[in-house]
């Protein structure tokens, strides 16, 4: 029952700055946080938010990283039975470094350490909890082959399989079988078109329908505060407007509609009904400092969905 996600730790040791260095410039910045982050992490803290129960499987690193998240896992009440450390001495947490700048948008390096050691015995340890899930959300930050191994066992089950393609890179073919919803941003959209050969360039819409179309798969691209964009593989195309809000950090916003989305899901709530709530939760986490702690609660979420957001002034 509920939403299993497999994936990622990152420790986040984030920066504000007033814009992007140039190479070889040492610049200064404005402030200085840590949080516990990760796509995989993020996701799961948004699911359990957003009222569904959770289960994380992944790996950490035996530190004090490590021990925060384990410690947070236990707050939010995600189910952590899964959830293997490295052997002492071996790679520690993973670690990304997220770079925040004025007007709320970001651009990060990760280290993955512990998360590229998740392989296929530590899904096989976790074969029960995903046939008894009723979704699986997976990112990329994990080897291709723990991610797939946990989407044949998902799909073989019955489990609906959602695939957030974050960060890029090419993908084994068979995968596509077994995916029922693949949700990446217009970014890596364009990347996946342009490695099977459908070019990278052009409207969204065109692109989306296009590789919908190709792997027999159903697509939801976010596109930030433009809003989302679902096409059905026969070439069904549903817009669905964003919210204006003021953007403090957009650290995790996507992991926040992933997360969000798939609780609804796993609640048996209809798939546009559920993009609309994910779509808020997404908005509302922006206005929040943080990257996996920045996602809000089911209760703010409808807050939201019935009042609307506060109107935001114009430049």
């Amino acid at each position: 029952m509920g939403v299993i996600v497999v994936g990622s730790f990152m420790y986040d040791l984030m920066v504000e700055a007033p814009r992007r260095p140039e190479l070889g410039e040492t610049l200064r910045g404005t402030a200085f946080r840590r949080s516990v982050g990760g796509k995989g992490f993020n996701q799961a803290v948004a699911s359990a938010r957003a009222g569904a129960r959770t289960e994380m499987v992944g790996m950490l690193g035996e530190d004090p990283f490590g021990a925060e998240f384990r410690s947070v896992m236990d707050a939010e009440g995600i189910i952590s039975e899964h959830v293997t450390s490295c052997v002492e001495g071996h790679s520690g947490t993973g670690v990304g470094m997220p770079v925040v700048y004025p007007d709320g948008n970001n651009s990060i390096i990760i280290i993955p350490r512990a998360n590229e050691e998740m392989g296929v015995p530590e899904i096989e340890d976790a074969a029960e909890s995903i046939e008894n899930a009723d979704v699986l959300l997976m990112q990329l930050e994990i080897p291709n082959d723990a991610v797939l191994r946990a989407a044949e066992i998902g799909h073989r089950a019955g489990t609906k399989v959602v695939l957030n393609p974050a960060p890029f890179r090419d993908l084994p073919p068979r995968i596509w079988a077994l995916v029922d919803l693949f949700t990446p941003n217009e970014g890596e959209l364009r990347a996946f078109c342009r490695s099977l050969g459908l070019g990278g360039e052009g409207p969204i819409d065109d692109l989306a329908k296009a590789f919908a179309g190709r792997l027999d798969v159903e697509v939801v691209v976010t596109l930030g505060d433009a809003g989302l964009l679902r096409v059905k593989p026969a070439g069904a195309v549903e817009h669905i407007r964003g919210h204006r809000v003021h953007a403090v950090d957009t650290v995790g916003a996507g992991d926040t509609f992933c997360g969000a989305l798939c609780a609804q899901l796993a609640q048996g709530i209809d798939l546009s009904q559920a993009l609309e709530f994910a779509n808020a939760a997404a908005a509302l986490s922006v206005t929040r400092a943080g990257s996996g702690t920045s996602s809000p609660s089911v209760e703010d979420v409808q807050s939201i969905l019935i009042n609307g957001f506060p109107e935001v002034a114009s430049c």
